[in-house]
């Protein structure tokens, strides 16, 4: 990539004599520029102002409707503003749950101190257990949240509760603006934007998860990582007159990396990253590219071992910073990657559950399929392909000693020098390799593949790539790549259109229903009934809930990131596995439970792919499976303990004693003193 890059910017570099001598041009010569072409300053000026306007009018618009399309829509879906506080609650599912308990615990806390306090050494969430909720949860947003709402003197206007969806809406409208402010800048015309927007919406199944699970991380993530896109495209579009700028870009993400280490506790993981490596590397050798003088033999020879180079020097530091540097290997990851590959298996619960999750899937055929209908893949398809074999084209000229050119202009033709394309090339195809492997990368690689093709219709400089490489005669190429940058994807915004805006329009205009009558039944009880000092077990997702709407203390929670609460989710999860009534009691009050809590919809599972419920999984885990003639069946002296215990005999009224149910939930108390009457 920095090779690319180098070549690219060497090539860019050619329009001007050096990196500043259009800077040392005197006023009067510009002028004289000016008044050979028919334009005066003053038209100029006022014509990039213009352009510059209507631009960024339409772009913080664009943000601003998206905004308000989704508060529309989020209040059609789930009634919220008729809704009590209890409902609106339970709407947050599993982790999102937890983060929005949070933000209402520092909401509460006497002061800010405090509540950050509470938090980092929090004791009052998971049994037995102290834990640092900002570090493992990653709770910025919350925080920043909070302060925002208090600094602000929102108490007396608005609920928390809006407040937050409010600030998480808004960002996504930030979102939808730096795609738009990319687009625009690649391709010089803000149609680029809007043909992107259009597209994004369009295809909001496959760009966000904002619909249902609004506290996520990546949608507090995402908006910020558009906008640092969007920041580097413009770097490197202006300022990449000199090879030199590339190592600027280097020091920023070391800076970057450094300033998060400090704020995520010091972890260490992000410093023996191999991406961290790789830059350092990077930067080493570019240093001794500049320092060395050119022409000389060891320049040369600098030319030929770069990429041995840098490679060497990545592998030793990286190494050379996991001896020194204390660090936690994530052994979940490269366990997953490894059996996610096909090069091991294993009978492992959480691993296999991980497995499971659609979002750990590969991409369905739907996918592609919602993508193709809103012509967004083939456009995609083309314009990549256009832009590879462009870049490629300049990486075999500079290999090749060819000699550059002083100027590019629109009818050379050449896409591929621009470094900005080098770079999103680069980077959709990373983004486009791990969205193959895993769906949950599509929301990463969607927005990125609406920006790239609208870029690609709406730019001249692709379709005169194009017809460069068709040798066009019987049409003028730069006249009907002009004609072609505006007459496409007004097509293509015009058949959109007509198709996806009535759907979006019904949309908006239909009511639908969030109702989950046994949920609130059950958090009720709770309120009610249970002791303040209970300890509740169950499905870590139905922990989350029941910690946000309530504040009891839960046995374990939907976290992925600690060995502890993963081994607490695994045994936890035997509610529902063929295991004695001891077995069970034991687990539950090793973790100092006093309600069990059983859910009818995992333990009556009828999942679509037979070996990935629930009880499957454990079967498979605690050797319940026997395998003949090429079925499986599952086998145990005990009875499945969420269908036995609701039987009522012994030895499960030993332990358990059933305190409530409804259609959904069964709520057994833990006994204290065991009776063991038959």
């Amino acid at each position: 990539m920095h090779g690319a890059l180098l070549g690219a910017a060497d090539l860019r570099q050619r329009r001007k004599q050096n990196c500043t001598e259009s800077d040392k041009m005197a006023p009067e010569e510009r002028n004289k520029e000016n008044s050979k072409l028919g334009r005066s300053p003053k038209c100029m000026l006022i014509q990039r102002f213009a352009k510059l306007f209507f631009g960024c009018l339409a772009a913080v618009t664009s943000g601003m409707m998206y905004a308000v399309y989704l508060s529309t829509y989020h209040e059609r879906k789930f009634w919220f503003s008729s809704r009590q506080e209890l409902e609106r609650e339970i709407t947050f599912q599993g982790d999102s749950a937890i983060y929005y308990s949070f933000y209402k615990e520092l909401l509460k806390a006497p002061s800010f101190e405090r509540g950050v306090y509470e938090l980092t050494h929090n004791n009052k969430t998971v049994s037995l257990k102290t834990i640092n909720a900002v570090q493992q949860m990653t709770l910025y947003p919350e925080l920043i949240a909070s302060v925002l709402y208090q600094a602000s003197g929102s108490e007396e206007v608005i609920e928390p509760v809006y407040f937050y969806i409010g600030i998480v809406f808004g960002l996504q409208g930030i979102y939808v603006t730096a795609l738009f402010v990319t687009s625009w800048v690649m391709s010089g015309t803000w149609l680029a934007g809007m043909l992107t927007v259009a597209w994004f919406i369009i295809n909001r199944t496959d760009t966000t998860r904002i619909d249902y699970s609004i506290p996520s991380r990546e949608n507090w993530a995402l908006p910020y990582f558009a906008c640092q896109v969007a920041a580097l495209t413009g770097y490197l579009k202006k300022n990449l007159n000199c090879s030199a700028e590339v190592h600027e870009v280097y020091k920023i993400y070391m800076f970057s990396l450094f300033l998060g280490y400090l704020l995520q506790f010091e972890n260490s993981a992000l410093l023996v990253s191999p991406l961290l490596s790789l830059v350092a590397a990077l930067m080493l050798s570019k240093y001794l590219q500049m320092n060395v003088k050119k022409g000389t033999f060891m320049s040369r020879l600098l030319k030929i071992m770069y990429i041995y180079l840098v490679l060497t020097v990545t592998l030793t530091l990286n190494l050379l910073l996991k001896m020194f540097v204390p660090h936690k290997e994530n052994e979940h990851l490269l366990k997953f990657l490894e059996i996610k590959l096909g090069l091991n298996t294993t009978k492992n619960f959480t691993m296999n559950w991980l497995l499971c999750q659609e979002s750990l899937q590969a991409p369905s055929q739907d996918f592609f399929l919602r993508l193709t209908q809103s012509s967004l893949l083939p456009f995609y398809i083309l314009v990549l392909i256009i832009c590879i074999f462009s870049v490629t084209q300049v990486v075999f000229r500079r290999i090749c000693g060819e000699p550059l050119k002083e100027t590019v202009k629109l009818e050379d033709g050449r896409i591929g020098e621009r470094p900005e394309i080098v770079y999103h090339v680069i980077h959709t195809i990373l983004l486009g390799s791990l969205a193959m492997c895993l769906e949950g990368m599509k929301y990463l690689w969607t927005p990125y593949v609406c920006m790239l093709a609208a870029f690609g219709v709406c730019s001249p400089e692709l379709w005169m790539t194009l017809f460069k490489w068709l040798r066009l005669k019987a049409v003028h190429p730069i006249l009907l790549a002009l004609i072609l940058s505006m007459a496409v994807p007004t097509i293509i915004g015009f058949s959109l259109w007509k198709e996806f805006f009535p759907r979006i329009m019904t949309e908006l205009s239909e009511l639908q229903e969030f109702y989950d009558p046994d949920t609130v039944e059950l958090m009720t009880w709770i309120k009610r009934q249970a002791p303040v000092a209970a300890v509740f077990a169950g499905s870590p997702q139905l922990m989350g809930v029941i910690k946000l709407c309530t504040g009891w203390m839960v046995s374990s929670l939907p976290l992925y990131n600690d060995d502890d609460l993963l081994k607490r989710n695994e045994n936890i999860y035997q509610i529902y596995s063929k295991r004695s009534a001891e077995d069970i009691y034991k687990i539950l009050t090793s973790y100092k439970a006093n309600f069990l809590i059983i859910e009818d919809s995992i333990c009556n599972e009828v999942g679509p792919v037979r070996g990935c419920r629930v009880k499957d999984l454990l079967d498979i885990a605690n050797g319940h499976v026997v395998c003949e003639e090429g079925d499986s069946y599952a086998y145990s002296k005990y009875g499945r303990f969420c269908h036995e215990i609701k039987m009522n005999y012994s030895p499960y009224v030993n332990y358990f004693t059933r305190v409530y149910w409804n259609r959904s939930y069964f709520v057994y108390r833990i006994n204290t003193v065991i009776s063991f009457q038959s």
